[in-house]
């Protein structure tokens, strides 16, 4: 049993957790939303300045909440990949620090490996293999969750993801940033079936299409030339482009995990990221696993953004089975999940 000071700061929240294996003690976020929103989007020196100035304050929180000392910690834990380079080396270079500091163990973490470790810290009995439908502003994949740092992906976008696709289309329909709540909100005083939108099929050289893989860029432009038409016409009804749009995208993730699944022979599928908030999301999905007898798991809100508390589970599985990382651990903007295994000791 380890227990794991982790910081997260890959993009735009700032967040320390404290995690004994699947068991939350604290789970601090501050999130950028408010500085960004100007801007119409992330960027990445400001979210650099940001978790410098918030860190250490977000550090002395989490030892609060979880009532704890450095002599409870086995060991540090820091998001190393993928995101922005400028973010995450505040968290990595503070982590290390820490870790050399207090002499104990540091663990990097692959941002996407915390994702599906958020399903483990509400359902804790879960264990591989399984399915899962990763979905954010930067990452729709279906990975095979094989065991702790054995991954293979199954398929992903071939453009957009699907948390990109709610911004843009957000921004088509100036409904501000992040897209992806307010299309939500919208969405349930819409009508779903009022505009018949693309699901974004991707096709294969020899004919047909990729039962795994999706593309989200067709869509975002069908809403587009829609959204033009319309307004030529003096009407713009957004609750119900809103709720065609999620829908159409809800289908698309949907129709492909449940096959990918059923393919696999994996009874699970669990969902992380950040558009696996969405309520639309979770209807189709829930409804068309009991369909197949498959069992669907959310993560709880809170951990489906990005956090630190799916970080430190993550670490705290591998501290357990003696992976430990080198303090020369530098960040990456991009790598791959199938490569975890190379942010550790030999």
């Amino acid at each position: 049993m380890s227990t794991v000071l982790a910081l997260e700061t890959s993009c735009d929240e700032t967040a320390v957790a404290i995690v004994r294996d699947r068991q939350v003690l604290s789970n601090v976020v501050s999130s950028q939303i408010a500085a960004h929103q100007p801007y119409g989007g992330v960027v990445p020196e400001v979210a650099s300045r940001q978790h410098v100035e918030i860190l250490n304050e977000a550090i002395a929180q989490a030892f609060q909440q979880a009532t704890l000392s450095w002599q409870d910690i086995d060991g540090v834990a820091a998001t190393c990949a993928p995101g922005l380079v400028g973010a995450l080396l505040v968290g990595l270079t503070a982590g290390k620090t820490l870790a050399m500091v207090q002499n104990k163990p540091f663990i990097g973490v692959h941002h996407l490996e915390g994702h599906i470790y958020a399903s483990y810290l509400s359902s804790p009995d879960l264990q591989p293999p399984f399915l899962c439908l990763l979905v954010s502003g930067g990452h729709t994949s279906l990975i095979y969750v094989k065991d702790c740092g054995h991954y293979e992906t199954l398929g992903q976008t071939r453009d957009d993801a699907a948390g990109e696709a709610f911004d843009k289309v957000a921004r088509l329909m100036n409904l501000g940033y992040p897209g992806g709540p307010v299309i939500d909100r919208l969405a349930k005083e819409g009508n779903p079936q009022a505009f018949n939108l693309p699901e974004g099929q991707v096709s294969l050289p020899q004919g047909g299409y990729h039962r795994y893989d999706s593309s989200f860029s067709g869509l975002k432009t069908a809403v587009l030339r829609l959204t033009q038409k319309l307004q030529d016409a003096g009407e713009l009804p957004v609750a119900d482009l809103a709720a065609s749009f999620q829908d159409a995208v809800a289908r698309a993730l949907t129709k492909r995990a449940i096959a990918c699944a059923l393919d696999y022979g994996l009874s699970a599928i669990a969902v992380g990221g950040g558009v696996a908030a969405n309520s639309g999301l979770r209807q189709h999905l829930q409804a068309a696993a009991e369909q197949h007898n498959l069992r669907v798991l959310f993560p709880p809100l809170k951990f489906c953004t990005d956090n630190a508390a799916m970080i430190a589970c993550a670490a705290a599985d591998h501290l357990n089975r003696g992976h430990v990382s080198p303090l020369t651990l530098g960040a990456q903007s991009r790598m791959a999940i199938a490569d975890v295994m190379q942010l550790y000791q030999k």
